[in-house]
C-alpha cells in the first residue's frame, strides 16, 4: 500500500495529512485560501489522494503554515514511498500558465536538494506571502528524500506562476513514483 498518514504538532501548527500515490479524495483546509488552491492542484495533477487538514498561527503570518505543511507532506511522501523501490524515480515536466513557465525536475533518491529559481513580482496572492513559497518546496524536499529542481525562467502573475510550479511538481511526481515493470530499484547501488 503506498499510502501514510502523518501528524504533526507544534507550539505553531497542527497538522494532519493522508496521502495515497495512486488516487483518491483531494480535501485540503489550511486556512490559507491560496494555499489550499495549490495543494487541491497538486493532489489533483499528481493523482495522488491528498486530505490536509492544518490549523496554524495566521496572526503572525502564512510562514509557519506553510513550511511546516512542506515538512509534514514531505514525511507522508517519503513513508508513502518506503524503500523506494518499484517505481521510475525521475520526474520532469514544464506546465504553462497564461504568460508563465514552470519547469520542475527531480529524483526520487534519499538525497534531498532544492534548487529553485523563480522571482514573483507580487508580495501577496489573498493572505499568502509568495516568498514562503521556496520555504514549502525546501521543506518538502529536505523532508521527502527529493532532489527537486524548480525554474520559473519567465513571467508576470505571481498567481500564474506559483500554481504552474504546483501543477509542474505534481506531473513530476506523477512520472516518478509510478511503478517500473520489475519491481526493482533504479540504481546502480541496489539501493536508494
Amino acid at each position: 500500500m503506498r499510502t501514510s498518514k502523518i501528524e504533526r504538532n507544534t507550539m505553531e501548527t497542527q497538522i494532519s495529512i493522508e496521502l495515497s500515490l495512486d488516487g483518491g479524495k483531494v480535501d485540503i483546509s489550511t486556512g490559507i485560501g491560496f494555499f489550499d488552491h495549490m495543494l487541491t492542484a497538486f493532489g489533483v495533477h499528481g493523482g495522488f489522494g491528498l486530505n490536509v487538514k492544518v490549523k496554524g498561527d495566521l496572526g503572525v503570518d502564512t510562514h509557519h503554515t506553510v513550511e511546516d505543511t512542506g515538512i509534514a507532506l514531505g514525511k507522508a511522501f517519503n513513508e508513502a514511498l518506503g524503500d523506494m523501490s518499484g517505481i521510475e524515480r525521475y520526474g520532469f515536466f514544464k506546465i504553462v500558465m497564461d504568460e508563465s513557465l514552470a519547469e520542475a525536475a527531480l529524483d526520487i533518491s534519499n538525497r534531498p536538494f532544492l534548487v529553485f529559481n523563480a522571482d514573483f513580482p507580487q508580495e501577496r496572492c489573498g493572505d499568502y506571502e509568495t516568498c514562503v513559497t521556496e520555504e514549502f518546496w525546501r521543506a518538502f524536499a529536505m523532508n521527502s528524500g527529493i532532489t527537486l529542481h524548480i525554474n520559473v525562467p519567465y513571467g508576470k502573475n505571481a498567481h500564474h506562476e506559483i500554481e504552474a510550479i504546483f501543477k509542474a511538481v505534481a506531473h513530476a511526481l506523477k512520472i516518478a513514483v509510478s511503478k517500473n515493470e520489475d519491481g526493482s530499484v533504479l540504481s546502480t547501488k541496489g539501493v536508494l
